[in-house]
């Protein structure tokens, strides 16, 4: 029999679980979602550009810009992504420091490196010491983003280096026989036929970063899983919301998002593969003309 003395007890914890769900770390949490979608949004371009240049290179007849193009891909990609995550950002930020260093302490003349130290003087830091925290973490993702756009350029490149690749020899002579150039030969018939052979590639490639967003917490952002992770860990009395070990069900968070975000980037990949194969010589293409003869 349903009984109303138990009611003040749900309603208390339901107000334990409203206060406790709208902390100042959970609403950090939840940007921690908007930091994913951010980096996806500003990664995926730009390391489509980075794969652009390196395919473009790898094709060119200059053979220092084609040992470039294909040493940027072997290179990246025979790298194992943590180890390159791990090493890249140090050297990429000390890098920064390095050209500061020299540029705006030029009477400096103690060595920069001393034992293990990495030292320079306090007007080239990335950022300055006296910066605001929202410029440090700004720094930090702008350095994983650098970071996320050169590894997937890499195999970007070798996507978009195949697709070139895959667009038939006979396109290309016809545009040659019209008069055109090398070059209008590339920008009219070549680059906007290739898509539709690099697609699936780039649409794996996509998924793959997808799922590479946790190594996020390895380049010093805040991201889901470090939140997910803190948040989860079991809590004592001395917090103000103690708790026992609830990571499994922050997790499980975690798994419905990324689900969630892979299933609507698979019905987006579908319906831009269907919208590019129309009329070309390609399986989807093929398929859509048997299916309108049918």
């Amino acid at each position: 029999m349903f009984s109303f003395c138990a009611e003040p007890d749900i309603l208390e914890g339901l107000q334990w679980v409203t206060c406790y769900l709208t902390t100042g770390k959970h609403f950090a949490f939840y940007a921690s979602f908007g930091t994913v979608m951010l980096l996806l949004a500003v990664t995926a371009p730009v390391a489509l550009l980075f794969g652009f240049g390196g395919a473009t290179a790898a094709r060119s007849t200059i053979a220092p810009l084609r040992w470039f193009g294909k040493g940027y891909t072997a290179i990246v990609r025979g790298i194992p992504d943590i180890a390159f995550f791990m090493f890249f950002v140090i050297a990429l930020d000390q890098a920064f420091e390095f050209v500061r260093h020299k540029v705006l302490c030029p009477e400096w003349t103690d060595p920069i490196r001393q034992g293990n130290d990495f030292v320079v003087c306090s007007a080239a830091k990335l950022p300055l010491s006296s910066s605001p925290q929202w410029m440090h973490e700004t720094y930090g993702f702008m350095l994983a983003v650098l970071t996320f756009a050169i590894v997937f350029g890499a195999f970007a490149a070798n996507v978009l280096y195949g697709g070139m690749g895959a667009v038939p020899r006979g396109q290309l002579e016809t545009a040659e026989a019209y008069g055109m150039s090398r070059r209008q030969t590339f920008w009219r018939i070549l680059v906007p036929q290739m898509w539709i052979y690099a697609l699936p590639g780039l649409s794996n490639l996509w998924m793959i970063l997808i799922k590479a967003t946790p190594l996020l917490f390895l380049l010093g952002v805040e991201d889901i899983v470090y939140w997910a992770r803190e948040l989860g860990g079991s809590k004592t009395q001395v917090f103000s919301y103690p708790h026992p070990d609830w990571r499994l069900y922050y997790f499980l968070g975690l798994l419905v998002f990324y689900l969630s975000l892979t299933k609507v980037s698979e019905i987006v990949l579908s319906n831009l593969t269907d919208k590019l194969s129309k009329g070309q010589a390609t399986m989807g293409g093929e398929s859509q003309r048997k299916a309108v003869a049918s």
